[in-house]
């Protein structure tokens, strides 16, 4: 799996970081089981900062996509793990404001409906 940083962009780094291996692990390019570069590593070959690394992989670790083995590895955890986490109150959280703002620019629940299918069959559509 190929990340990529933009540094220009508005969205910090770790959270490009954080949500492009969320991507990969959607998508069935980081499999189960599978080992992450180590913190350095990355941070060498990305050009970033090795704190930045280390967030990013504890912050996926807290949610559930990585298990951390202080002498081994940091691995992609299973997907029956990851299943177990519920997600319901942190989706309200983020597509709240997305769904507010789709209202204010005219949007309807079938415009909106048709918006979350097409992106989830675009993920989906890559892992087979």
């Amino acid at each position: 799996m190929l990340l990529k940083i933009q540094f220009e962009n508005e969205t910090p780094i770790y959270e490009q970081l954080r949500n492009q291996i969320i991507m990969g692990i959607a998508k069935g390019e980081l499999k189960e089981g599978e080992s992450m570069p180590s913190v350095r590593q990355l941070a060498a070959d990305l050009g970033i900062n090795l704190h930045t690394v280390n967030k990013t992989y504890n912050l996926l670790k807290n949610e559930g996509f990585l298990v951390v083995h202080r002498r081994k590895s940091v691995i992609v955890n299973t997907l029956e793990a990851i299943n177990q986490i519920d997600i319901s109150e942190k989706l309200d959280q983020v597509l709240s404001p997305l769904v507010a703002e789709a209202i204010c620019r005219g949007l309807g629940t079938d415009d909106l409906s048709q918006i979350v299918k097409r992106i989830y069959s675009n993920i989906t559509k890559e892992t087979k």
